[in-house]
């Protein structure tokens, strides 16, 4: 088995990371915020790296979950950056990152390395049970190595031939969910309006044809936001839609409905709402502050 590092330990990114020791890898771990780094790697039986290029320069495999492009930037380049290490030889992010940055990572690896942008679809629990979809921008057979550290963490592995295609798709797929949550939010705003209890208005819109399996597993945070961990932030939702938006412009694709969605969730933000989870965007409509 490959000796594995692991770098960006939040909501997803811990769990991800139990799994693949789970499984049996060999895993060093590092975190901008070391003491979170310390605490898994004593659950969970492991190292701990003091910068990322001792992480490149401990494992044959490097897997990033970072919140975006600048995280990204600064975890990869710079003297003690992954770059500068100097044993791994293949480098997944797997946070959603523009296809631009997956490009420049490529450009910038060390020779001889190989970059593979491999984002995932699935929330919290998803990462905790190993079930997410995993989106790679690259062959089967240039995931050769990373394959098997990839099966320890999704139920399915999607490969897409080149790199920046996981970072397109996974940006195609955050749009609908974004586009499903804000939708969903009206709907319900608009039973409630009638009389509608809340509880009865999901139990109709999971069981009709509109019942997509994020409104299942969201039902909870929806019902009752205050009572859950936040698992995706409204600032996170905006975020992918900021990158989403700008690359259907410099596609030349039209995506009206994705920027209405992306206007609304700024809305939301500088109203603060910005570190509540997504889930909050039905009580911002409730509240009618659109």
């Amino acid at each position: 088995m490959s000796r594995v590092g692991f770098a960006g330990l939040g909501r997803m990114g811990a769990p991800m990371a139990r799994n693949i020791r789970r499984a049996g890898h060999e895993l060093v771990l590092w975190n901008r915020t070391a003491a979170r780094a310390e605490a898994l790697a004593g659950e969970i039986g492991c190292g701990v790296a003091e910068s990322p290029r001792a992480l490149a320069s401990e494992a044959d495999i490097v897997v990033t979950m970072l919140a975006d492009d600048p995280s990204s930037v600064a975890v990869h380049n710079g003297p003690e950056g992954l770059f500068a290490g100097t044993r791994a030889k293949t480098f997944v992010e797997m946070g959603t990152m523009s296809p631009a940055h997956i490009a420049a990572l490529c450009y910038a690896a060390p020779e001889g390395a190989v970059v593979i942008d491999a984002p995932v679809s699935g929330s919290t629990p998803a990462a905790e049970a190993a079930t997410l979809l995993i989106m790679a921008g690259c062959t089967e057979e240039a995931a050769e190595t990373a394959h098997p550290v990839l099966d320890t963490m999704g139920r399915k592995t999607v490969f897409l031939g080149t790199p920046g295609a996981g970072a397109v798709m996974k940006l195609a797929v955050n749009s609908l969910i974004h586009g499903l949550n804000q939708t969903l939010a009206e709907a319900v705003t608009l039973a409630e309006a009638a009389g509608i209890a809340p509880e009865a208005a999901f139990d109709v819109i999971e069981a009709s044809a509109a019942g997509a399996p994020m409104i299942g597993y969201r039902r909870p945070l929806y019902l009752d936001e205050a009572a859950h961990e936040v698992t995706f932030t409204v600032a996170l939702a905006r975020k992918d839609m900021e990158i989403t938006a700008a690359l259907a412009e410099a596609l030349g694709t039209a995506m009206p409905q994705g920027r209405v969605t992306l206007e609304t969730l700024g809305k939301a933000e500088a109203q603060g709402y910005g570190a509540r989870d997504m889930a909050a965007m039905l009580n911002f409509m409730r509240e009618g502050k659109e």
